[in-house]
């Protein structure tokens, strides 16, 4: 793949790419910011790896979430989204933001269940694609599914 190609892929994934590990860092756009810059980093590096067998996103999304995995300190897994609400107290999504309260959920789910629930539902990717991403099995992912499913729904009761 040629540089120029590579700017044209990045510059057709990029919102989806930053939207995604916006979701996996819970709302805190400084720190998805800075994790899709390395990632993207990563992925011009790493071009030789990538043989056009599969979707150029799924690849580059492979990589973000391998990086946020390294980077551990994206999102603080909490107990409950009072515990969340007090540790960001403000700084990290803005108060009025429409999805404060599912970033906030996520906060709670461990990262491998914050993932899939983020790959599926925000960015429709099948459960296969997701078991790619993240290098597990499709039994794994649909228990991730389930599991986050039924934290969120706990925990976004009122």
């Amino acid at each position: 793949m040629t540089r120029e190609v590579f700017i044209t892929h990045v510059e057709r994934e990029q919102e989806a790419l930053r939207g995604f590990l916006l979701a996996l860092c819970c709302g805190n756009k400084s720190v998805a910011d800075d994790l899709a810059q390395d990632a993207l980093v990563k992925a011009y590096l790493s071009l030789a790896g990538y043989q056009n067998k599969g979707k150029f996103r799924s690849w580059l999304f492979k990589i973000a979430y391998n990086t946020f995995l390294n980077h551990k300190a994206g999102c603080r897994t909490m107990d409950s989204i009072d515990e969340a609400r007090t540790f960001i107290g403000g700084n990290e999504a803005d108060a009025s933001f429409e999805h404060q309260d599912l970033y906030l959920a996520l906060r709670t789910l461990p990262p491998k269940e914050r993932s899939a629930i983020t790959l599926f539902y925000l960015n429709g990717y099948s459960i296969k694609e997701i078991a790619a991403i993240t290098d597990t099995t499709d039994g794994a992912v649909k228990q991730q599914l389930s599991r986050g499913r039924d934290k969120l729904k706990a925990r976004l009761q009122l």
